[in-house]
């Protein structure tokens, strides 16, 4: 007879900058790994499993994550529960919510929009202490010209270009709802350039480095090294293009995810 399993969305925030990404790996320090090592440890006896609503990769943050939690015994006080998990956890890792959810809720499937930032500066070093927030490049980049590539990218395109190790059976095609570069005023602090920006995308999944691989493409682009023509092309099927530069993890954000109601 099979076992009923009682489901919650959880809501997440962290500083990826010290973790080897989302999903677990062998002797590496992941966002899952320590979600694991506290569950165990608060709960020794209790079945189980953590689904999450997308990968991260190495040193990428979020501010508003999610993930399902499928368990065998109904989660009594969830206020207990989040407060006993936060206080376990370490300082770079935050649960916000916890709510019960329809065992019919599937958290890849009813993901809806994702909006993504990448934080950026140049021109000059940053301090030290930026480095887990914003990619610092000391090259002057040409930002109109960037903001320009950056609108190409909206809209329905093939991006695969825009990913490593593409599989069979990918999905290419998809479409990006807005891609803007912008002043940055979200992320703040003393130590920061007196002036970084942003690249803001929002669509419903990416692929594994596409964010990174077109930030990577319109800092190619800044420094003359790419033209619009080129990343017009590259977002064609069939491009033959190669691009290889894959923006630095740690300057991603996973900024807002919403799912359907």
């Amino acid at each position: 007879m099979k076992k009923k399993r009682f489901c919650y969305l959880v809501r997440i925030q962290y500083l990826g900058f010290r973790f080897n990404g989302w999903q677990v790996q062998p002797k590496l320090k992941t966002i899952v790994g320590m979600l694991n090592k506290t569950f165990t440890f608060l709960y020794p006896n209790a079945p189980y499993k953590i689904l999450g609503a997308g990968r991260t990769d190495s040193k990428v943050s979020s501010l508003d994550g999610a993930f399902e939690l499928f368990v065998e015994e109904p989660i009594v006080d969830l206020d207990i529960f989040l407060n006993g998990f936060n206080k376990n956890l370490p300082s770079d890792i935050r649960l916000l919510s916890i709510t019960p959810v329809d065992q019919g809720f599937n958290i890849i499937k009813d993901s809806k929009t994702k909006e993504y930032h990448y934080f950026f500066s140049f021109g000059s070093k940053n301090h030290p202490f930026c480095a887990p927030f914003i990619t610092n490049y000391i090259d002057e980049l040409d930002l109109e010209l960037m903001k320009k590539g950056a609108s190409l990218f909206a809209g329905t395109h093939d991006f695969s270009v825009y990913t490593a190790s593409l599989k069979p059976n990918t999905i290419t095609v998809r479409e990006i709802e807005t891609c803007t570069i912008v002043p940055n005023d979200i992320l703040t602090a003393n130590f920061f350039p007196i002036q970084s920006y942003v690249l803001k995308i929002v669509g419903s999944g990416f692929m594994r480095y596409q964010i990174r691989m077109i930030m990577g493409a319109l800092v190619q682009l800044g420094k003359n090294e790419l033209s619009l023509e080129e990343i017009k092309e590259s977002l064609l099927t069939g491009s033959v293009q190669k691009l290889n530069t894959i923006a630095p993890g740690s300057g991603l954000i996973l900024n807002q995810l919403h799912f359907n109601s």
